[in-house]
């Protein structure tokens, strides 16, 4: 589970997040804050296994910003993931924010679909993130680096989230038939075709015949394989 602190200085918008992140699978509310310096306390307070995975940051508080927040936090060498969620739109904030490694930066109000939509992106970022190991490809960089799927452009019908969890599932269980992956990630195997296929598209992944049973053989989708030293 993702344990996740929510850091507003409205109350009802600490139960609106917190409702949110009840209908969603991989979240556990761990905190509640309403102002930075109690955010800050909770997130330093709470080394090892005990500590934030994620902090969803307002930027207007009472007593500071969320940018102090996040600056602070990065001083110290905090490395805990942060979204932005806030009604502040000026491009500058929006800039410092950035540069201080927030993933997301969500402006206020917005459906839930939009919420849940940016949510299963950072889950999906997280779970390739963390089982990366040895040589990585952009795709992987690009997550480890905070990021979604980088030079992976995500056409109109396609969904960065869903695009996110394909490429997951091939990177620790590849190679997989769109059937397979269509199973695995409770979309229909059309669905998943087209994801994976787009992939193949974008040079990410491979694809090949896959010989062995009964009837006509199924197509498997693997990630590409360097063949040579690259610069």
């Amino acid at each position: 589970m993702i344990r996740t602190l929510l850091v507003d200085d409205d109350a009802l918008t600490l139960e609106l997040h917190r409702d949110y992140l009840a209908r969603l699978d991989g979240f556990i509310v761990a905190g509640e804050c309403s102002s930075a310096r109690a955010a800050l306390n909770a997130v330093l307070d709470r080394p090892g296994a005990a500590a934030f995975d994620l902090v969803l940051l307002d930027i207007t508080m009472p007593d500071g910003s969320g940018i102090d927040v996040l600056r602070t936090l990065r001083a110290r060498a905090e490395a805990t993931d942060v979204i932005a969620i806030t009604g502040v739109r000026d491009a500058e904030t929006v800039r410092q924010m950035a540069a201080l490694g927030v993933y997301h930066y969500l402006i206020k109000p917005f459906p839930f679909a939009v919420f849940q939509e940016r949510m299963d992106g950072y889950r999906a970022h997280r779970e390739q993130a963390t089982t990366t190991a040895g040589e990585a490809t952009q795709a992987e960089v690009d997550a480890l680096l905070g990021r979604a799927t980088g030079t992976v452009a995500v056409p109109k019908g396609l969904s960065v989230a869903s695009l996110e969890k394909i490429s997951a599932v091939l990177r620790t269980s590849g190679p997989l038939s769109a059937r397979e992956a269509a199973e695995r990630l409770g979309m229909s195997r059309v669905a998943a075709r087209r994801y994976l296929e787009h992939l193949v598209a974008e040079g990410v992944l491979t694809r090949a015949a896959r010989y062995g049973t009964r009837g006509r053989p199924e197509t498997e989708y693997d990630w590409k394989r360097r063949t040579g030293p690259t610069a």
